[in-house]
């Protein structure tokens, strides 16, 4: 799907969508609820992936994030409704099509979002993607609204699934994700495409797409089209997808269907950091418009389930693998927050290197990493610029307690390099962790290094990790250093 470039243009696939900076919405928008029947509780604690009914992965439900769709109204601890008390994260839809709160439908143990033809509904007067206006295309009066909703929580890697079934219409049915300079489309689905060939009506798309800046479409990297021996819109039917740190499964009522890895996909592989999850209708025009005839049509999801397998590392894994910025997600995303932007807030903030230490430092993406993308990089071509030089994360990006634990980082040291040691720090209570010696590094390839530790005090809120080297440790001259995959865990002697 969908999201775009740093001039706040927002995409999905090959179309680039215009950010919107939205204002007020809506005065005409309704409940975003309707009366359920109350099904009986579904217990999802006990159930597993169905691609692994045994769970012999280990998998463990993110009750945060998975919803039964249970009640009579969506959850909205779990979800951001697109339209709801007139705020829009993104994006308001794609033109011209516009989401409305109440087509986000909750009943029969559904979420149901519809599409419908409402010509009294009061559309946006904001260009939408690519020039386009809401209700009208080429002319024609098309006063189509739908809806979406947002996870308010992401995460990093684990076994997403929905039990789904898109409307008989030529509207969208989306299973998405977003995240820091990246998307996964788990599919695209169309009940009764009226025209073009990308997706039928007996079919599922899936895709992955780089939002890293400049954001110039094409952004799809990779991805797979399946024809299917059923039309979407007749049943439901359960899809699922494995996100692994270094490879994608994708499956279809618990059959592997597709799989890659990012050493198949090399630099197109870029499914590094956390990831939001979106449900939604849309109208591409490629495909047609819908009539008026064949709406209203409810997309329709009995479940969304999300699984995670346990973590030994008590740190951030993406973001202290310099993958992306840190996230604090107990404060709400900023609506204007897209995949590209790397602009420090409430919700994300990332490394902290000042003018002195960017001479020196800088976070890289393809050259030397020890996994993901990125890496740390340390560079010096005669003195350093200043007796210290230094990364620092933000505040509130450590938080272990007293006790004692296992410090590790990947390093790679080049052959030529000179510098005898560098320093790790947390800040708040300030405390020094051992030195890295770097003189006892094998050249030219990655070593992990480990040192112990122990910490009589917890971290306050404000605490966060220093990496920083001096002049005193590093002798005039040439140095190339890269670090990554820092971690910390409990000791094993103190479990």
């Amino acid at each position: 799907m969908r999201i775009a470039s740093q001039n706040f243009s927002v995409a999905r696939n090959l179309l680039g969508i215009s950010l919107l900076l939205f204002a007020s919405a809506n005065t005409q928008a309704q409940d975003n609820h309707l009366t359920s029947k109350a099904p009986a509780p579904k217990h999802p604690g006990t159930v597993s992936p169905a691609s692994d009914p045994s769970n012999s992965g280990n998998w463990s439900l993110r009750e945060d994030i998975s919803d039964e769709f249970e009640g009579d109204e969506i959850d909205q601890s779990k979800w951001f409704v697109e339209g709801n008390n007139g705020d829009y994260y993104i994006w308001k839809g794609r033109a011209p099509s516009q989401f409305a709160p109440h087509n986000v439908i909750v009943e029969d143990g559904k979420l149901k979002i519809r599409s419908q033809w409402e010509p009294a509904f009061n559309f946006a007067k904001d260009e939408g993607h690519e020039g386009n206006t809401y209700r009208t295309h080429e002319g024609k009066d098309v006063p189509v609204t739908t809806g979406g909703v947002v996870s308010r929580k992401r995460f990093l890697n684990g076994y997403m699934e929905v039990k789904s079934k898109p409307g008989d219409s030529a509207m969208t049915a989306a299973f998405w994700a977003i995240g820091y300079e990246s998307e996964l489309d788990i599919y695209e689905q169309m009940g009764n495409p009226n025209a073009g060939n990308d997706i039928q009506e007996d079919s599922t798309k899936m895709s992955v797409h780089d939002w890293q800046p400049p954001a110039k479409r094409p952004t799809r990297k990779f991805g797979y089209k399946k024809k299917l021996p059923y039309r979407v819109a007749d049943d439901f039917h359960v899809f699922g997808c494995e996100w692994g740190e270094d490879y994608l499964k994708c499956f279809i009522d618990g059959e592997l269907v597709y799989e890659t890895t990012q050493e198949q996909e090399g630099k197109n592989w870029v499914l590094t950091n956390p990831l939001e999850i979106w449900l939604d209708s849309e109208i591409f025009v490629w495909l047609g418009l819908p009539t008026e005839d064949e709406l209203p049509t409810d997309f329709e999801i009995e479940y969304l389930r999300v699984w995670q397998q346990s973590q030994s590392n008590l740190l951030d894994r993406a973001f202290f693998g310099f993958e992306g910025p840190f996230l604090f997600q107990e404060n709400p995303r900023p609506l204007d927050l897209v995949p590209e932007s790397s602009v420090n807030n409430d919700y994300q903030q990332f490394w902290r290197i000042n003018d002195a230490s960017a001479k020196h430092f800088s976070i890289v993406r393809h050259k030397e990493f020890a996994s993901g993308t990125r890496s740390l990089m340390l560079t010096t071509e005669d003195e350093l610029s200043a007796n210290d030089v230094f990364v620092e994360g933000p505040e509130g990006s450590v938080d272990i307690a007293a006790g004692t634990y296992d410090f590790t980082v990947k390093v790679w040291v080049d052959s030529n390099s000179t510098a005898e040691k560098i320093q790790f720090s947390l800040a708040d209570p300030t405390f020094e962790l051992p030195a890295i010696d770097l003189t006892s590094c094998e050249k030219g390839e990655w070593v992990t290094v480990t040192q112990s530790f122990t910490k009589e005090q917890s971290s306050t809120d404000s605490d966060r990790l220093k990496i920083s080297i001096d002049r005193v440790n590093t002798p005039s001259g040439k140095n190339l250093i890269y670090l990554d995959e820092i971690a910390i865990q409990r000791s094993e002697a103190s479990k």
